[in-house]
């Protein structure tokens, strides 16, 4: 039996985990956000002091790292037994984990991690190469983006109502580069797969987002 599996790819700030984790829900499937991996693996480099340029060091530290991830409402993750859930957003977070991730051999150890979780009835699956790389053969895609300045938008409201201090500008600053790096890269380059419904949600609202993709993932 084909295990189901809808894919949403995108990038950072166009609103992928807040999709996914409603349309999974929804569905009553599993969830997998392979961003949290990366980001996680990028918070333990970060704490461990390793050289980000030191590519055995970065691999050695994904091949050790223990990651729990608990999704009752929000997604909640657990790195070698402590709660780094509220670190994951933080642009320190998402620049060194987009950095470690053009690594070839740091993406060859977490592929199967990411892998592990299709399971029946079905998988929904959100990340930036999901439906290129790590479930080519996923039944349904989505490419979910938006213009860099509402992603921007939404990143720094999303910080201020956590508490975290943000400057605006310097987050779009981040955001344009690290798109332009993620596209560019030559290791799963961050391009909407062949067959994946492409989706701008700059103009609409979450609900409508979340209608559209259900909507293929029935299909």
């Amino acid at each position: 039996m084909t295990i189901p599996v809808l894919t949403i790819d995108g990038p950072s700030g166009a609103g992928k985990g807040t999709v996914s984790r409603a349309v999974a829900k929804k569905l009553g499937w599993h969830y997998l956000d392979s961003g949290s991996i990366y980001r996680s693996l990028a918070i333990s480099a970060m704490d461990k002091h390793l050289d980000l340029n030191d590519v055995a060091a970065i691999t050695q530290c994904a091949v050790q790292m223990h990651l729990l991830f608990e999704c009752v409402d929000e997604l909640v993750v657990i790195l070698d037994g402590v709660d780094i859930t509220h670190r994951l957003p933080t642009e320190e977070t998402g620049a060194t984990a987009s950095k470690i991730a053009a690594y070839p051999e740091v993406r060859a150890v977490l592929l199967q991690k990411q892998k592990d979780f299709r399971q029946l009835p079905g998988l929904v699956a959100d990340g930036r190469d999901m439906g290129t790389v790590v479930f080519a053969d996923a039944s349904a895609k989505v490419f979910l983006t938006a213009s860099a300045k509402e992603r921007a938008n939404r990143r720094f409201k999303q910080l201020k109502e956590k508490g975290i201090d943000a400057n605006l500008d310097k987050i779009t600053s981040e955001i344009e580069v690290r798109d332009r790096r993620d596209s560019e890269r030559k290791t799963a380059p961050l391009i909407p797969a062949e067959d994946a419904f492409y989706l701008d949600s700059s103009d609409l609202t979450i609900d409508e987002v979340i209608d559209q993709v259900i909507t293929l993932a029935v299909m």
